[in-house]
């Protein structure tokens, strides 16, 4: 198949520029300044933005195990959905990935199913119970990296164990950083609404204890390091500190910690995630954190639930929030639209910051298979989360006005994705 892709404006050797973009059989083969007379089909994409495909280096596909809540097909239509390519699946699933024999069944779903490139992570420990390694080295060549991510390492030993093999692996290990004995039966973040609502509140020093033990790990082991989920102002300084000193350190956090904050929680299941939003003065500690580079990523942290599951308000309701369809909006119009920061500095966060720290392909390129992803920034509309591709319905974002609509997604060289307004 060939066609063309007119009329935009291409992120190409990280600036702008007016390109059409000629694909044959998925291969990005020519660059021209304007749409050549080819009798091909041509697609119009004026105004829209071409973007090179967004990374995710954080979801739950939930399969297998919990098909229920979300498939590999309908998890990757959604990431397809938001403008993503490649997305890294966290382990927390039925069998747990520790070795070669129970990470082929999601190796399988992977080949059979996705409709965007899944890479996925095994887990830190056999089970994820935290009692002895799993098999890291056996998986070692099919896996982007390991973590036990939905439950916190919780021994000292058993991280330092983890990260010597790691490091030998050349492999990330992406830490879960939660301290259970710190929880006390907490499930919003301690703070103002959890007071004067009568919610149990789980302390920052949940997330940043454990952060700081395991910097003294890196500094001891040398281990690839990566902090996920990234919520509190104190874990900001510390990765801010270890990465000062040149540790080989890395952080993300999600959209909804960089937006929202716990003023604005409501009593429903849609804002409940771990960890929690936490308070105005963490959330403006997270944005000095992407603009100064601390935090050099935004996930998802896509974490699908069956309707019922999430139905049960603050206090009731399992953890986690869909976010593949909704990141780049939220994003976009909350971020830069208000001049937080740049398009290309968004871009960064989402594609080339990702790509480079996991190793992964990076940018639009001659010669090479399509996968990128077309906005039209200028289309305004409402969050509905009943039009969304994941199981999943669940997002503090829904209702919310927005701006960047996604058009169109090519992944390794075909069109998975396109919106409704695009003709056949």
């Amino acid at each position: 198949m060939k066609f063309i892709l007119s009329g935009a404006n291409v992120f190409y050797e990280n600036k702008f520029q007016k390109l059409d973009l000629f694909i044959s059989d998925g291969i990005i083969v020519d660059f021209f300044p304007l749409a050549p007379n080819l009798n091909i089909p041509v697609f119009n994409f004026n105004h829209c933005f071409i973007f090179p495909g967004f990374t995710d280096v954080h979801v739950h596909l939930r399969e297998p195990g919990f098909s229920y809540k979300e498939t590999i097909q309908t998890g990757t239509m959604a990431a397809a959905a938001g403008g993503y390519t490649s997305v890294c699946s966290m382990p927390n699933l039925n069998p747990v990935p520790d070795c070669l024999e129970t990470l082929k069944p999601q190796l399988d779903l992977i080949h059979e199913k996705a409709n965007v490139a899944v890479y996925p992570y095994g887990s830190i420990t056999a089970g994820e119970r935290g009692e002895k390694l799993s098999d890291m080295e056996q998986m070692s060549a099919y896996v982007i990296g390991f973590s036990d991510d939905g439950r916190g390492v919780q021994n000292e030993e058993m991280m330092r164990q983890a990260m010597y093999k790691a490091k030998s692996l050349d492999k990330i290990i992406a830490a879960h950083c939660e301290d259970n004995r710190l929880l006390k039966g907490g499930y919003i973040h301690d703070g103002v609404y959890a007071a004067s609502h009568g919610h149990k509140g789980i302390c920052s020093e949940s997330e940043w204890r454990p952060i700081e033990r395991d910097l003294q790990l890196v500094r001891e082991t040398g281990c690839k390091y990566h902090v996920c989920h990234v919520s509190a102002k104190e874990s900001v300084a510390l990765i801010r500190k270890a990465r000062q000193e040149g540790l080989d350190v890395s952080c993300e956090t999600a959209p909804h910690y960089l937006l929202l904050n716990d003023t604005m929680l409501e009593e429903d299941g849609r804002f409940k995630m771990n960890p929690p939003i936490r308070s105005e003065e963490d959330r403006l500690a997270l944005v000095e954190g992407i603009q100064d580079g601390t935090i050099s990523m935004i996930a998802t942290d896509h974490a699908p639930h069956a309707a019922q599951e999430k139905a049960k308000g603050l206090a009731g309701s399992l953890m986690g929030v869909t976010g593949l369809e909704t990141a780049f909006p939220v994003l976009y119009i909350s971020l830069v639209k208000s001049g937080v920061i740049s398009l290309e500095k968004l871009i960064t966060l989402l594609h080339t910051n990702p790509n480079e720290r996991f190793g992964l392909p990076r940018g639009i390129q001659l010669g090479e298979k399509a996968n990128l992803t077309i906005f039209d920034l200028q289309e305004e509309y409402v969050i509905d989360s009943k039009l969304f591709e994941s199981m999943g319905k669940s997002t503090p974002f829904n209702g919310r006005k927005v701006q960047g609509k996604c058009k169109m997604t090519i992944a390794d060289g075909r069109i998975i994705w396109k919106d409704k307004s695009i003709e056949k």
